[in-house]
């Protein structure tokens, strides 16, 4: 579903990104239902961007777009099951059929696992992966070219501390090892892409969101604002890095 008015405000971080026309930019936001990808999608939406919605249930995604709509954003919602890639594959030929383009790629969706590492089994490890890791690579493999032909885009992979190894992997297993990959799939992507292209991870903290609950330190807006700074970088921004949010901040 789309609405047709432009956001009212702008957050201080569009004014720092030189002449970007941002209302000109399409921005895919995956598990963007909830948490950290709703606030990202609302953020992004408030800058001026157009919002693709992007939620396993898409039900659960037209009852958080109804918000944003209300309030004069432009928001499409879009079923994708990031942990199945012919679910990735079928969204990505909908926009095209739609001439709907992609220049922003949030890969925010991601699920949490608590099994202990000499207890763990395949089927669990595998369905972690497939949505934390691998559904960020199928995303990338079908938005990234796109990119790459219009030369522009931003790509960014929300991460976590626990899954560095600078912090001793302190996550639990499941977790903390597909983040360390998709971190470690951070780099090989922007290495194998031109610099049109902002490819970067991170981390938004430890947010009171579901996963965390009230044990979170971070409000959601925070959290979600250090995505969207990596959202709207501007053109001589960095590339393929791990951050904590501000480029200031890498690790």
């Amino acid at each position: 579903m789309t609405v047709a008015k432009k956001a009212k405000a702008k957050p201080k971080s569009a004014k720092k990104s030189g002449a970007i026309d941002w209302s000109s930019k399409t921005a895919l936001v995956t598990g963007g239902n909830r948490g950290i990808g709703l606030e990202v999608a609302r953020q992004l939406g408030v800058a001026g961007c157009r919002i693709i919605l992007a939620a396993r249930d898409v039900k659960l995604g037209e009852e958080a777009a109804q918000p944003l709509i209300d309030a004069g954003l432009r928001v499409r919602v879009e079923q994708l099951d990031v942990s199945d890639e012919q679910s990735v594959k079928d969204c990505a030929k909908r926009l095209k059929k739609a001439r709907v383009t992609v220049d922003i790629l949030v890969n925010n969706a991601g699920i949490y696992d608590r099994t202990p590492i000499m207890e763990l089994d395949t089927e669990t490890f595998m369905n972690v992966f497939r949505t934390n890791t691998l559904g960020a690579l199928w995303c990338s493999q079908a938005f990234i070219p796109g990119m790459v032909e219009r030369q522009w885009g931003r790509v960014v992979m929300v991460s976590s501390g626990l899954g560095t190894f600078s912090r001793g992997m302190l996550g639990h297993p499941c977790y903390a090892i597909s983040k360390a990959a998709l971190n470690a799939l951070t780099i090989k992507l922007a290495q194998a892409t031109p610099d049109v292209v902002k490819i970067n991870a991170v981390r938004p903290g430890w947010v009171k969101t579901r996963l965390a609950g009230a044990m979170g330190k971070d409000s959601v807006e925070t959290g979600a604002g250090r995505v969207v700074h990596l959202a709207m970088l501007p053109d001589d921004g960095p590339t393929g890095g791990y951050f904590r949010g501000k480029v200031s901040s890498r690790w």
